[in-house]
């Protein structure tokens, strides 16, 4: 997991915004604690496939990590060939109005056209007003 700058000075970090981040901070975090917000227990191969972009080596990193802060637990079955199931722990469930406060945001401002991402342009202010009447 990465840690707060203030944490590799050996000093209190002195921010809860900073805190929590370094929990969930990491390009693949939010994205695999919201697919098994929304689908469940997920097997490793299931998250692969449901993030396509990440590598085999860091999807298993950010699962480690995220299984050493105590939000998702990790449950290996004794069978051939091996079964590994995730699931969010009730520490990782308690982060679901964070995550899904992101989807909203992105789902409000965030343009993805392919493998670009974009802001999307603001509206005028006129037309926020016409839409909050």
């Amino acid at each position: 997991m990465s840690r707060p700058r203030a944490k590799l000075t050996n000093t209190f970090p002195g921010c809860p915004v900073e805190s929590a981040l370094s929990f969930i901070d990491g390009k693949w975090k939010g994205v695999i604690l919201y697919h098994l917000m929304t689908e469940g227990i997920l097997r490793f191969n299931e998250l692969r496939r449901r993030v396509p972009s990440v590598t085999q080596r860091m999807l298993t990193k950010q699962l480690r990590e995220l299984e050493e802060a105590g939000l998702l637990s990790r449950t290996v079955f004794p069978v051939v060939p091996p079964r590994v199931d995730y699931a969010l722990t009730s520490r990782g469930e308690s982060l679901r109005p964070v995550i899904m406060a992101l989807k909203a945001w992105g789902d409000e401002n965030v343009l993805c056209d392919g493998e670009r991402m974009t802001l999307k342009p603001l509206k005028a202010k006129s037309q926020v007003e016409s839409e909050n009447a």
